[in-house]
């Protein structure tokens, strides 16, 4: 499977422990940075065109890492497609993916230790799509996307920048 994987300053040290965890399950990582802890980094500016990877196809899923998980998971949200959870152990991710279909995985590095990280992970990436119920809810929420389109969307930013086209 090919994962966007994104981190911030704070999800830094966890994103470099994971991308060799994901080539050694099997997986191709693309990074989408940061690439250190020396600068203080705005979570945007990875979340978004790492979702927008998964949303057009390119990725698979994506893994994004931050303090708390909820800065990723508020702008990756922003793209049209993607349905980010924020999980915070096994059970939580395997619930995101099981009933909610979820493509993105968010995590708060400073949070979970590596071992609890590498387990939600490898929970994330290996429980199918629940179907069922669960499938007419995730239909839902596409078509409320689909509806409720609108010229200022995230969806239309662009890979190198993370503003919003003029209005």
């Amino acid at each position: 499977m090919k994962i966007a994987v994104a981190a911030d300053h704070r999800g830094f040290e966890s994103k470099r422990k994971l991308l060799p965890l994901l080539k050694q399950m099997g997986h191709d990582a693309e990074d989408f940075g940061c690439d250190g802890t020396s600068n203080s980094t705005d979570y945007p500016d990875f979340a978004i065109p790492a979702a927008q990877a998964v949303a057009d196809g390119r990725c698979e899923a994506g893994i994004f890492l931050d303090g708390s998980g909820i800065g990723m998971s508020v702008a990756a949200n922003k793209v049209r497609g993607i349905r980010a959870a924020l999980a915070h152990d096994e059970v939580t991710a395997r619930l995101s993916r099981e009933h909610n279909h979820c493509n993105v995985l968010c995590l708060g590095s400073d949070l979970l230790n590596e071992n609890e990280i590498r387990k939600i992970i490898n929970v994330f990436l290996t429980t199918p799509f629940g179907e069922g119920r669960h499938a007419r809810r995730v239909e839902k929420l596409k078509q409320f996307e689909q509806d409720h389109r609108n010229p200022g969307d995230s969806s239309q930013w662009s890979s190198a920048s993370t503003q919003p086209p003029p209005a």
